[in-house]
């Protein structure tokens, strides 16, 4: 079997609820680093779907008429906060509803039984990733140290190549990309490396598609 080194996106990938504390924390934060003042539904009005934590951090804070100098000035800082806040509002939430992809620990189980290796590729921070991950009962598939997150970069392609070097300069042609928006898709193809679209209700099959890969 060929090694594959997979990379899951978190949001719409292997969770599934709609987690308005990450918006809450988000504009929060920004309200104090920076001076401005977005509306709460300041997200909502971006192209925000599969971005990264610093990319939905500029294109709000750009709307509310910042340059990029001065969101470039503080947007490291920015991110730290942003994943600290995210985590003291989860630490008081009740998560009981939320809901991870159907079969994905059953999927999960199966590849890494087959070797492949598994890491997060996601727009979270990572403390905010891993948290999720927590909750689900998911993060005993995805080792410290492995895949990239939204505060170490804000490109997707940037993370895929960081992802890739911390697995060890993991070749790209080896490499997939596992994710629910078109953007994902498209940063996969700009990095490289292929892409398989999920879909949620048919998880085990995206599983299947993996395999199949890895055994040719």
């Amino acid at each position: 079997m060929k090694p594959l080194l997979a990379l899951f996106d978190v949001d719409g990938t292997l969770f599934l609820t709609h987690d308005p504390l990450s918006s809450e924390a988000l504009l929060e934060t920004l309200r104090e680093v920076y001076p401005a003042d977005p509306a709460d539904d300041a997200v909502e009005r971006v192209d925000h779907a599969g971005q990264t934590a610093k990319r939905n951090a500029r294109l709000v804070l750009r709307a509310e008429g910042l340059d990029d100098r001065a969101i470039d000035a503080q947007l490291d800082a920015w991110c730290g906060c942003f994943a600290e806040r995210y985590v003291e509002l989860l630490a008081g939430a009740d998560t009981s509803g939320w809901e991870a992809t159907p079969g994905a620990s059953e999927a999960l189980e199966r590849l890494a039984a087959a070797g492949i290796r598994l890491a997060l590729l996601t727009g979270n921070p990572e403390t905010m990733a891993r948290a999720r991950m927590e909750r689900l009962g998911l993060e005993r598939f995805f080792p410290p140290g492995q895949g990239a997150f939204g505060c170490d970069a804000e490109s997707r392609v940037d993370l895929i190549d960081l992802a890739r070097a911390r697995a060890g300069g993991w070749p790209a042609d080896a490499t997939v990309e596992l994710g629910d928006t078109r953007r994902d898709e498209e940063s996969a193809r700009a990095a490289g490396i292929r892409a398989i679209h999920v879909d949620a209700r048919r998880f085990e099959a995206v599983a299947d598609r993996l395999l199949d890969w890895a055994e040719r």
